[in-house]
């Protein structure tokens, strides 16, 4: 009995997520980007950027290119916000593209959707397709899709 009681242990003391390490080069490079990204890390997003890298938010319809335009358009649109992170649903990537399902979550003030003076707090579904060119380890393109009209009723109900 101790010993299933131990094995039991041992087995739940195992992540179900995998490592990192575990996960083909392309996630890898789509983790430490994403980490950069949500983490309002500008430095470290230069080096993931050139003057050819785009991103664009196909849903809103919005496209910056270049290092100098992205990190802008990033700094203007993350001012100010208390905490922004992506909830991974499912992660695959075929190749260089790096496709990314789940939820990003932003709290911060709410001057920009509408809501001065209240801190917001929204979970946001979408889909985020990174394609890389693994041999500079650069984005050539993020596009997110994104489901603004979740984030929509979310707001009207803060």
């Amino acid at each position: 009995m101790r010993l299933i009681s131990l094995l039991l242990i041992i087995f739940m003391s195992f992540s179900a997520h995998a490592n990192i390490g575990d996960m083909p080069e392309e996630q890898q490079l789509a983790m430490q980007y994403i980490k950069a990204y949500t983490d309002h890390d500008f430095r470290s997003l230069r080096h993931f950027y050139n003057r050819d890298s785009v991103f664009f938010d196909k849903t809103a319809n919005v496209k910056y290119t270049g290092t100098r335009h992205i990190i802008e358009f990033l700094t203007r649109a993350h001012e100010g916000v208390l905490e922004y992170r992506l909830n991974i649903e499912h992660m695959f990537n075929n190749g260089s593209i790096v496709v990314i399902i789940g939820s990003y979550r932003l709290r911060g003030p709410g001057d920009q959707y509408g809501k001065p003076g209240r801190i917001i707090d929204i979970a946001v579904p979408g889909v985020t397709t990174l394609k890389f060119d693994m041999g500079t380890r650069r984005i050539i393109e993020h596009m997110d899709l994104m489901d603004y009209q979740t984030m929509a009723d979310q707001l009207e109900s803060q």
